[in-house]
């Protein structure tokens, strides 16, 4: 008799629990094993994001027919006004509410985690072809090439690069992202991440928290709207995408659930395909949130004023600034810096105070990107998949 498969959902929820039970007695010296893999890991999955990128951007465009200039346009468009919303969402709700609850918050007692995490033994560096940005035009540029010309030479080619893609994301990258999750966490829990970091943030964290479950019910409840389908349903469906960026902390490396729990939503896969890896590098919803919540937390923390005009400005170009974010933990922080500067200004030590009060937390703004993708792919589907005709090819996961 078959044994039963244990889902990914599952594994992901076991590694979470397993890397906090097991860093409270484990020592640094095997920690640093797991840190090692970690390591390992993250930097091959730095150098396939590109062309996770590549092979599933570009046959989709392709895939698309000439409407796919149009479909580029409207997904980003969503994909903006998405992160805009989110992010004056935040602002007005926590106008309303940190200055109750955080009048007597202690910034000195704040101390960056990220001097806190334990090193790998050793590293190898695995520098990809080319950056996402890089990556993502030129799936934009081939693809749309693609919708054009007549030949199916090149086309073909890349849908075979697209098979090995799948195979490479099925065989490697889904097995060992549990483990992946598990030293993550292991790390957390060995350095005091979890436990002293998060507890002199634990008002603002559940705050953003509730927040951005509210954000997941309104996205996926306009998306319900406009496809006629159980928002609670479509929400349902992209929980294993959720929990997985629990633990990768990154857009990018939760791609490969996060096509295969869209693809269960009823979106067509030349859909699919388009607006999941492209709306993991240009839909940052929960990033927004996060950012905008803790940069308000900070200024009312140090006595500082938190104006409408102020982050009116800050919010709008905060959306373009996390494009140009890597796929990778905290990438979307780093490149909100400058605006924090020159926008709010933040000097050194606030931007420490927001560089540890955003890692404390970065799961929770990843997951919400990542599940909010989903409810994008339902609209876009629902909006032009028909309009432009095109067929659902059998890539699922």
């Amino acid at each position: 008799m078959k044994k039963p498969k244990i889902s990914l959902l599952v594994k992901v929820f076991i590694a979470i629990a397993a890397g906090i039970a097991f860093g409270q007695f484990l020592p640094d010296s095997i920690v640093r094993i797991f840190v090692t893999f970690n390591s390992l890991f993250g930097n091959f999955l730095s150098f396939a994001i590109p062309l996770i990128i590549l092979g599933l951007v570009t046959p989709a465009i392709g895939d698309l027919g000439k409407g796919a200039g149009k479909l580029l346009l409207l997904t980003a468009l969503i994909a903006y006004g998405s992160t805009l919303f989110s992010g004056f969402f935040t602002f007005f709700s926590c106008s309303a509410i940190f200055p109750h609850i955080l009048a007597d918050a202690d910034p000195a007692a704040i101390e960056n985690p990220e001097n806190l995490m334990l090193p790998p033994y050793f590293t190898v560096a695995m520098p990809p072809l080319m950056d996402i940005m890089t990556a993502l035009l030129l799936s934009f540029t081939i693809g749309l090439g693609l919708s054009r010309i007549e030949g199916d030479t090149l086309r073909k080619a890349f849908d075979d690069f697209q098979k090995i893609i799948m195979l490479l994301i099925r065989a490697a990258i889904i097995p060992l992202l549990p483990l992946h999750i598990f030293g993550i966490f292991l790390n957390m829990t060995v350095s005091g991440q979890v436990a002293n970091v998060l507890s002199m943030f634990v008002k603002v964290i559940v705050v953003i928290f509730v927040l951005h479950v509210l954000l997941l019910l309104i996205q996926f409840a306009v998306a319900g709207g406009i496809s006629g389908k159980n928002p609670f349903r479509l929400l349902k469906n992209m929980l294993p995408a959720y929990t997985t960026a629990l633990g990768t902390q990154s857009s990018a490396a939760t791609i490969p659930v996060t096509l295969a729990q869209t693809l269960k939503n009823g979106v067509c896969t030349p859909i699919a395909s388009f607006t999941v890896p492209l709306c993991a590098t240009i839909h940052l919803s929960g990033s927004a949130m996060k950012i905008t919540a803790c940069a308000m937390a900070i200024l009312y923390m140090t006595g500082a004023p938190a104006t409408g005009e102020s982050m009116a400005g800050f919010i709008l170009m905060l959306g373009i600034a996390m494009v140009a974010a890597p796929g990778v933990p905290g990438g979307a922080i780093m490149a909100a810096l400058g605006l924090l500067e020159s926008m709010l200004g933040f000097d050194e030590t606030a931007q420490a105070l927001m560089i540890a009060l955003y890692i404390a937390m970065d799961s929770f703004g990843t997951a919400c990107n990542v599940t909010g993708d989903g409810a994008i792919a339902v609209a876009v589907d629902k909006i032009a998949g028909k309009q432009n005709n095109v067929s659902d090819k059998d890539v699922s996961l």
